[in-house]
């Protein structure tokens, strides 16, 4: 009993909350809802992040000709536009290809008049796919620090507020360089609380942090920044600018999607399979083996004592969590990593029982369709995950001090591989208690 796989029909009820989480946040039903009033000049659309070419796609679709722009997503992401012009590079380290669509964005927007419009298509993965390095640094410079965030296990908000001050593109900087025309920002959120100012790093939408405010995160977090990079901060003449700035008075921002709605999708979604269904949050943060550690005593409690929750029940959550890297890493993500801590604390507290493996099953992945370096969005796992691990000869505990989740869930045939979804909602984990 032991290495008994995970229940298929438990792995399909999970996946259909995963695609309803997603279906949710579909560009061209998001789209439809919010497309602004056409302009007397040109229509120029702009994007950045994993889902940007799909959005694209979608937005010729739904407003007709004429229509032009260019956009960037992930290497393997793109999707075939009639005149937007798409673009691949790499995520999550910037290439030169990325450096190429950057100032083709700002080529887009260069030499507008007032009654010009600029559509924004902005979703999650854009930090990486803008670089733009200011004057005295450069390309590598901008991977090196992205590098280092990565390693810090900052959360997302103290990496952006850090990108914000060392580009020429990032911060509403973009947005900036498209005035006198009128700026609408369609986002679809994938950070916590969903500020759209975060999401890409806010190309076309300024915030309030300053040079100063990303210096006291660097030592907060104790980021291993190089020294060109905190030469820049120390020095650089001017910060992003900032909301108040005239260049951004008729601008529009509209939060399309988010992870609060798709955990909402899925939530009904579960109700009319005849499971109840409760969301955490739609916001979690934190290392993501702790978030598991918390959640596995969540479900445990569940599973036991029918408390806060009686089963039959799903946990439903959301939220971006971090991996501080310690060594050299393995293979994996967030989402695997989170879903190994979860299965090693669940063991042995009600996560499996003598009636079947089927009593404790979850699901944890990335709405993007990626989750880390490899071709998965997360992976399953349930009460008899860590035992099958030793029964294959491999130590849970060294995998996740390893980083190593992506093995651990590959050695069980328990990676979840739905591929790029065009879209990013941040994480989804779905715990299903019978």
């Amino acid at each position: 009993m032991t290495d008994t796989p995970i229940d298929p029909a438990d792995r399909a009820f999970l996946t259909g909350l995963f695609d309803a989480a997603v279906a949710a946040a579909d560009p061209r039903t998001a789209l439809a809802r919010a497309l602004p009033k056409r302009p007397r000049g040109r229509t120029v659309v702009i994007g950045a992040g994993k889902g940007a070419a799909q959005m694209a796609a979608a937005f010729e679709d739904l407003w007709g000709d004429p229509v032009e722009g260019v956009v960037v997503t992930r290497y393997g992401y793109g999707a075939p536009c009639r005149h937007i012009r798409v673009i691949e590079a790499a995520h999550p380290v910037p290439d030169a290809a990325g450096l190429q669509a950057s100032a083709a964005l700002l080529a887009a927007v260069a030499g507008l008049g007032p009654d010009d419009l600029v559509v924004a298509l902005i979703c999650g993965g854009g930090s990486a796919l803008l670089p733009a390095p200011p004057a005295g640094l450069t390309l590598e410079d901008e991977a090196a620090l992205n590098r280092a965030l990565l390693r810090s296990g900052a959360p997302i908000s103290a990496m952006n507020a850090i990108r914000k001050q060392a580009s020429r593109i990032k911060g509403g900087r973009l947005a900036a360089a498209a005035h006198p025309a009128r700026v609408v920002s369609l986002v679809v959120s994938d950070v916590p609380g969903d500020d759209p100012a975060e999401v890409a790093s806010g190309p076309t939408v300024p915030s309030v942090t300053d040079r100063a405010h990303a210096l006291r995160l660097v030592g907060a977090y104790r980021i291993d920044l190089p020294a060109a990079l905190r030469r820049h901060l120390e020095t650089a003449p001017e910060d992003a600018p900032h909301p108040g700035d005239a260049a951004f008075a008729r601008d529009e921002v509209r939060v399309i999607a988010s992870s609060s709605l798709s955990l909402e999708a899925a939530a009904a979604a579960a109700k009319a399979a005849g499971i109840d269904a409760v969301i955490l949050s739609d916001a979690i943060e934190g290392e993501a083996r702790d978030v598991g550690l918390v959640h596995a005593a969540i479900a445990a409690e569940v599973r036991l004592r029918a408390r806060p929750f009686a089963p039959p029940v799903v946990i439903l959550s959301g939220g971006e969590t971090t991996v501080t890297i310690t060594g050299a890493g393995g293979k994996g993500g967030r989402n695997t990593e989170f879903l190994l801590s979860f299965a090693r604390a669940i063991e042995g507290r009600g996560g499996a029982s003598g009636a079947g493996q089927g009593s404790l099953v979850a699901l944890a992945a990335d709405t993007d369709g990626i989750d880390g370096s490899e071709d998965n969005a997360g992976a399953f796992a349930d009460g008899r995950t860590a035992a099958r691990l030793r029964a294959r000869g491999l130590d849970p505990a060294a995998l996740l001090a390893a980083h190593d989740a992506w093995s651990a869930f590959d050695a069980l045939g328990d990676l979840f591989v739905p591929g790029p979804t065009g879209t990013n909602v941040n994480d989804f984990r779905a715990i299903l208690i019978r």
